[in-house]
């Protein structure tokens, strides 16, 4: 069979420099039971695209939303939400027509609520309200290499544990990020792992170690949304801040009335399509 017979129309999207593989799956009809190895394949660096995670857009059951996603993250694990991720496909349903300015979406953390801003000086930015905030915990003393160590968490749609130190910079993420995420204290689900430094009470650095990707990633629009939770809980910020990411990216995070606001850029990067049989996929 010729390789460039059977082929896959895809988008390319990032958030604050987490990035993203789109699938419009509305008569494409990948079934949930494959979505696993397409992540994996289509994810891949140098053997497919390359992303920190692939999502396929649906039609909703539900006349309230305007379409259903299922989201992985590139080791084929499916996450439940992902802050960034939910700006970028907010703004392609609306840039494809699937949906409007204003919108909600499903997915498995529960309905989002979006809006797409058209107008003045956030102008392409996307705002998302976030799930509420789950078993939120603070001081938490758990051992790392024989030594305490303080953290906190909650789950902002898929679970959190974040640290603030002094320097954000010195951190060895990809030494201590592991030891946390897979830490007893947090199994079986385990937990990504923020590390975060305040520089006043709107403003902090933050960098994320993702669960399912395994590495650093630029930006993580959940962590971000977990980090301001918890540092406001704990009486460092306010009710809002700006938190830079390591794609030197801002994302905003708000606290209004008991819910979790996220909002930063979303662009799409370009399309394209991909063949199948050189990725050991089929339809």
């Amino acid at each position: 069979m010729n390789i460039f017979t059977e082929s896959v129309p895809f988008y390319k999207m990032q958030g604050c420099g987490n990035d993203f593989v789109v699938i419009d799956n509305r008569e494409l009809g990948v079934p949930v039971s494959a979505m696993a190895d397409w992540a994996k394949a289509v994810c891949a660096r140098a053997f497919g695209v390359c992303a920190d995670g692939l999502f396929f857009l649906e039609n909703a059951d539900n006349p309230s939303l305007a379409f259903r996603w299922h989201f992985y993250n590139s080791d084929g694990s499916r996450a439940e939400m992902c802050g960034n991720a939910s700006r970028c496909a907010a703004k392609l349903a609306h840039a494809i027509g699937l949906a409007p300015a204003e919108l909600a979406f499903g997915t498995d953390a529960g309905p989002i609520r979006a809006k797409v801003l058209l107008d003045g000086p956030e102008e392409g930015r996307v705002k998302v309200q976030l799930t509420p905030p789950l078993r939120t915990e603070t001081d938490i003393v758990i051992d790392v290499d024989g030594s305490p160590l303080t953290v906190h968490f909650t789950d902002t749609g898929v679970p959190h544990t974040v640290v603030f130190v002094d320097d954000v910079k010195s951190v060895d993420i990809m030494d201590l990020g592991p030891k946390i995420r897979y830490h007893e204290r947090f199994a079986p689900a385990g937990t990504n792992v923020n590390f975060a430094q305040v520089l006043d009470e709107k403003t902090m650095l933050l960098r994320t170690y993702e669960r399912g990707v395994e590495a650093e990633t630029y930006a993580c629009g959940t962590g971000a949304a977990a980090t301001q939770l918890l540092a406001h809980t704990l009486g460092l910020t306010g009710d809002h801040a700006d938190l830079t990411t390591t794609g030197n990216e801002v994302l905003t995070v708000f606290l209004e009335n008991g819910m979790v606001f996220l909002q930063g850029a979303a662009e799409l990067t370009f399309q394209g399509e991909f063949y199948l049989k050189p990725m050991g996929l089929s339809l």
